[in-house]
């Protein structure tokens, strides 16, 4: 096969424009994450190897080296791992594999536009592309790999300028290596006490022996033992820093560390991680964790299905298991009833742990920040885990119209009114519009307190669990407001009415007019400024539920829409100039213009799509052109 030529996916030019470019300080963690992925590509061959053996047969004692050339200028990191064909040196090394590609470039355009280099930087780890930090101080990379059980070798090739090279090569070892041709003024990084002091501080907990030069005299840099398996009192914060850093190939510190062991008729240790960052692909829809599971500290692998509920798959580390077979398929994980066993003692442990962080109230804005995180996904769990939904229901925080900060469940039910007999809520795509939502108007006057919803998880959740300490969950958007019931909220002179009987003719001729249109016309106790809003039914379906589903295809585009209640404000100006008007002769043709406006104005604010624009504006200019003879 002749020399092949590729171009990088944009994506990854991008990525190699910044890391040749930037100023990184810290650019030594190269070397982290290059270790790191060698380290992995052993675990992945040790796994291959329990059920094919004759893959590691010729070179059984996994290992990771460190070469130097003074002469050449080069440093070469050498696995023995499971290695690369050609197809996996594409998308391995040629694109950025992954479901959060969108998620990225949206970063890296936020990063260049703050012009922060370190943060550039910072994103290669926290997007899983850590070969590509090479770059920072090699001018080339090359890359000699063959894949465990196959007979042909491969080179790959790029000075990370947009294209890569890639050919065929005869009589290469098992595994990878990688070989940079250092930049101008990085000697450093041939001189092997700088070399030991970087493995020490980032790597020394990597099970395989990270050695320095090749034959029997190399020299072992780190311990290599299982960090998770030694006892919590030996082990340092940085220790565990790094070993998060590794294990979760991310460049920030952990929020939370949970390192701990299970003992009895299942034993099994865990070193767990809630990152304080947020993962890039937190929302992929395969909801999948990045945990690894090892049985006896043999890599068995980082998707095992069962292990965690889908609603803590931000959780990075390690479970290792003293009691699964060591020869156990990924098929057989899934129907394991020991790894059921395993899954429900991580999920108490972590909220456990996650309900004492959310109690300590010295420490409230930690929380608050891994909330504005993670709460999104923890909501989850109120529908997918019915087993664990009173714990989850303590965990939950949410921003109320009673001001800025988070409030717990709790909270909001030591605030009711007297008289209130629901936890009040109101969903819709982002804060400060649903503050300015109409149907809030009754709600503020009485001082009683709304939760705003703006996950789209909260549509799902909130019907799901019903109620909370008998109090069950209302939106405002739906159904009779019952504010007559609730005391409080300022005194306020009673604003003149409609006459009841102006204001039952004015509803007549609404409804008349817009038969078609809404489901019913009636007076409103929640508007207190606005003239008109738009409400579900009792039954109905909730509307911003229905325009959720609509965008995600869940309904039909052109699926009829749930006709809505138009509910008017007795006390508005233009309510009462309206009422007047009804029981005058020939109002059902004067005022019906006024009645379509009415509910395109409910719309509108609702933040509907209008059904007829034109009809719309012909309406508006006629009613101005009235208003201006």
């Amino acid at each position: 096969m002749t020399e092949e030529r590729l171009s990088f996916q944009a994506e990854v030019s991008r990525l190699l424009d910044i890391v040749a470019h930037s100023l990184y300080s810290e650019k030594e963690v190269f070397l982290r994450e290059l270790v790191s992925n060698a380290s992995d590509a052993c675990d992945r061959l040790r796994y291959a190897a329990l059920t094919q053996p004759e893959l590691s047969a010729d070179d059984p004692n996994l290992k990771v080296r460190l070469l130097v050339d003074k002469e050449a200028r080069t440093l070469t990191v050498v696995d023995n791992g499971i290695g690369m064909n050609r197809e996996d040196l594409v998308e391995n090394l040629g694109t950025i594999a992954r479901s959060g590609t969108a998620a990225f470039m949206r970063s890296l355009k936020e990063s260049e536009k703050s012009g922060d280099g370190k943060k550039d930087v910072n994103l290669i780890g926290q997007f899983g592309v850590g070969f590509y930090s090479a770059f920072m101080v090699a001018t080339e990379v090359e890359v000699l790999t063959r894949k465990a059980g196959e007979a042909q070798g491969w080179r790959w090739l790029s000075d990370g300028k947009g294209e890569f090279t890639i050919s065929e090569v005869a009589d290469l070892p098992r595994g990878t290596q990688i070989k940079l041709h250092l930049r101008d003024g990085d000697d450093e990084y041939l001189e092997e006490h700088r070399l030991a002091t970087i493995v020490r501080k980032y790597s020394d907990h990597i099970a395989i022996p990270i050695l320095f030069g090749e034959g029997d005299d190399a020299k072992a840099l780190n311990s290599a033992s299982a960090l998770w398996m030694r006892s919590k009192n030996e082990i340092t914060a940085d220790q565990y820093k790094e070993f998060y850093h590794h294990v979760g190939h991310a460049f920030d510190d952990p929020w939370l560390t949970l390192h701990w062991r299970a003992e009895g008729a299942i034993e099994y240790t865990n070193l767990l991680f809630v990152p304080s960052s947020k993962p890039f692909d937190l929302f992929d829809p395969k909801r999948a964790h990045r945990v690894k599971l090892y049985v006896k500290r043999v890599f068995i692998t980082d998707s095992a299905e069962g292990l965690l509920p889908p609603y803590l798959r931000f959780l990075r580390g390690v479970v290792d298991s003293e009691d699964l077979p060591l020869n156990i398929s990924r098929e057989m994980l899934q129907h394991n009833p020991m790894l059921a066993k395993i899954r429900a003692g991580i999920t108490r442990r972590v909220l456990s742990e996650l309900g004492k962080k959310a109690r300590d109230t010295e420490k409230a804005e930690e929380y608050a920040t891994f909330w504005e995180n993670f709460g999104a996904v923890l909501k989850e769990g109120l529908y997918d885990d019915y087993e664990h939904r009173d714990e989850l229901l303590k965990l939950m925080r949410f921003r109320t119209t009673a001001g800025d900060g988070l409030v717990s469940l709790e909270e909001y039910l030591g605030r009711m009114k007297e008289g209130q007999e629901a936890i009040f809520t109101i969903s819709g795509d982002d804060i400060e519009t649903l503050k300015r939502s109409p149907q809030l108007e009754g709600f503020k006057a009485k001082g009683v307190e709304v939760l705003l919803l703006t996950d789209p998880v909260d549509e799902f959740w909130v019907p799901s669990v019903g109620s909370f300490q008998d109090k069950p969950f209302k939106s405002v958007t739906r159904g009779g407001a019952d504010l007559g019931k609730i005391q409080g909220g300022e005194e306020k002179p009673a604003e003149e009415k409609a006459s009841e009987g102006e204001l039952t003719d004015l509803l007549a001729l609404l409804k008349l007019t817009l038969q078609d249109a809404v489901k019913d016309v009636r007076p409103s106790e929640r508007l207190t400024d606005s003239a008109v809003c738009l409400v579900a039914d009792e039954n109905d379906m909730d509307m911003h539920l229905e325009r959720l589903l609509k965008q995600h295809k869940q309904l039909g585009m052109d699926a009829p829409a749930a006709k809505r209640i138009l509910e008017v404000n007795p006390g508005h100006p233009l309510i009462k100039r309206l009422a007047e008007r009804a029981k005058a002769s020939g109002a059902a043709t004067s005022l019906d213009d006024a009645a379509w406006l009415l509910l395109d104005q409910a719309r509108i604010v609702e933040g509907e799509a209008l059904p007829d624009p034109a009809a719309f504006a012909r309406r508006l200019a006629s009613a101005m052109e009235k208003g201006l003879a």
